[in-house]
């Protein structure tokens, strides 16, 4: 649930929330080491120099009403796997809960909610889909099939990443992802898996790689924070290519053991 390229694979693959969890659990795991251990050493100048200011004593306290509603969805995802309900509608029910609730106390009003909804990015979005949808049908579905991977070997399965996460970091994750998934269902949910770690790992490259990217760059700048293009270009290129080959391997252990090559 943690983006619309996973909801987009799920439908795709004909996965479960649960089996869905737990083939990409490990590769999950592995990913936040790589990253972890990137961040440590592109950062140790900073991460040695000792704290000096002690924790605020106005620290905001945990939104405990919003927390409990993230972990029943999470637990309406799980249970709506096992009966054969849509997600989305359990996502539906988590938001509408929430919104109530800020309208309830007084949060927001009525006329913020629009704003949330971010109806903007919601016509960008489609807009993606429409014009990835014609740009396939002129041509570019034909090219993409020529070159995708066969088999379900782990050699493949790197293979389906890599041109996932090229193809991500040329035109968006969303696109990359919308065309590409056809592709991977005929070989397999092991591709359309690794499919999914390269447009959600290898857009780390670039600033245009993911829509969640744009996102968060948008939002730094609004807090004046500098988000430097070099700085982020080169943190990318020494975790990316290491994440997206350890996860993909990790995933190959996962399909394996639980028998869902």
């Amino acid at each position: 649930m943690s983006n619309l390229t996973n909801l987009l694979a799920m439908g795709t693959a004909g996965l479960t929330f649960v089996s869905f969890a737990g083939l990409m659990t490990l590769p999950w795991l592995v990913v936040l080491v790589v990253e972890y251990g990137a961040f440590r050493m592109f950062f140790a100048s900073d991460l040695s120099i000792p704290a000096t200011q002690p924790s605020s004593p106005d620290a905001p306290a945990l939104p405990r009403f919003s927390a409990a509603a993230l972990a029943l969805t999470l637990v309406g995802f799980v249970v709506a796997s096992l009966v054969g309900v849509e997600p989305a509608w359990v996502a539906l029910a988590g938001a509408l809960v929430m919104a109530v609730r800020a309208l309830v106390v007084g949060q927001v009003s009525p006329r913020d909610l629009p704003r949330f909804v971010n109806l903007p990015f919601l016509l960008f979005v489609l807009a993606l889909g429409i014009v990835v949808a014609a740009v396939v049908e002129g041509g570019l579905g034909t090219a993409i099939g020529t070159i995708v991977p066969l088999g379900d070997s782990l050699t493949s399965l790197l293979a389906w990443a890599g041109l996932a996460a090229v193809l991500a970091n040329v035109v968006n994750n969303l696109p990359a992802v919308l065309v590409l998934l056809p592709f991977a269902a005929d070989a397999g949910t092991g591709a359309v898996l690794a499919t999914l770690i390269g447009v959600n790992v290898g857009p780390n490259l670039t600033y245009v790689g993911s829509l969640a990217t744009l996102l968060w760059r948008r939002v730094v700048a609004d807090h004046d924070q500098d988000a430097r293009l070099g700085e982020f270009t080169l943190l990318g290129l020494l975790a990316t290519p290491v994440a997206i080959v350890a996860a993909v391997v990790a995933l190959w252990i996962s399909l394996q053991l639980m028998g869902a090559v």
